[in-house]
């Protein structure tokens, strides 16, 4: 996945006349990520990937986040996903006191997606203000 997505920015790069090492840094939201996160939004906040791939938020901004799942927004039989650990979205919210969850600064989350389809995720904390994201999920 890493690769396809690093050959695809340094091909938009190239041809925008941009340097590889520029286009390196753009790959993804943040360092050593796939999606990156400021005060408060997720970035990219949309993003495909294939089946079987990993993606990994890294949170690159000086506020704590936490990358949960809408449960009624994954696809039937996928796997829920939350920072923390959570089987639910609703034990995530329950739990979220600032700590329980929290994906503080330079720390990374990962999840591997194995079913085909939309996932749509949110930080606790800054989902009012919009801080939300998808991953779609390609065969």
């Amino acid at each position: 996945m890493h690769r396809r997505r690093v050959l695809a920015t340094l091909g938009t790069a190239l041809a925008a006349g941009t340097s590889g090492c520029a286009a390196l840094g753009a790959v993804g939201g943040g360092v050593d990520g796939d999606v990156g996160m400021t005060a408060v939004a997720f970035e990219p906040a949309e993003l495909t990937v294939s089946v079987g791939d990993e993606v990994v938020w890294y949170n690159n901004s000086a506020r704590a986040h936490s990358i949960t799942a809408y449960e009624e927004s994954i696809p039937d039989k996928a796997d829920y996903f939350a920072t923390g650990g959570y089987e639910t979205e609703a034990a995530a919210r329950e739990a979220w006191d600032g700590m329980n969850g929290a994906l503080e600064n330079g720390q990374r989350y990962s999840h591997t997606f194995e079913v085909p389809g939309t996932y749509d995720y949110f930080c606790i904390p800054h989902e009012r203000a919009g801080m939300v994201g998808q991953v779609v999920v390609e065969e």
